[in-house]
């Protein structure tokens, strides 16, 4: 049995109960993106990546702050990702706004070749 959005809320809205976490949001939802280049990318054409990426949000109004780095950690635990980007909207419409904006669009076809993998993590902020 696998369930829908608004069951995986339910079960994890009651679990968050059940452990005496507040569910108190900010508002705020975070779009973190793992990126894996493929080993033939050049680092020329990850920096086309970055700069392409960091560009956003001149281009997509909806997009409220943007932060990026690469992996320091010493705990090897990476899985060969090696950038982080988190991009924050107002809400869950942000986000619906921004994902098939013209301007990310592009940005999608100009990465998706240069990737072995992708990792996409979205989560409300609490305070």
């Amino acid at each position: 049995m696998h369930l829908n959005v608004r069951g995986n809320r339910f079960v994890a809205e009651r679990m968050l109960a059940a452990f005496g976490v507040s569910q108190q949001s900010s508002g705020l939802l975070r779009h973190v993106v793992l990126f894996k280049f493929k080993d033939n990318v050049s680092p020329a054409q990850v920096q086309e990546v970055v700069d392409a990426f960091a560009a956003l949000p001149k281009k997509i109004k909806t997009i409220v702050d943007f932060d990026y780095g690469t992996d320091v950690s010493v705990e090897n635990k990476a899985a060969g990702f090696t950038h982080c980007f988190l991009v924050t909207f107002r809400d869950e419409q942000g986000r619906d706004a921004y994902l098939p904006h013209p301007a990310h669009q592009a940005f999608v076809k100009l990465v998706g070749p240069r990737l072995d993998n992708v990792l996409v993590f979205d989560y409300h902020a609490m305070k």
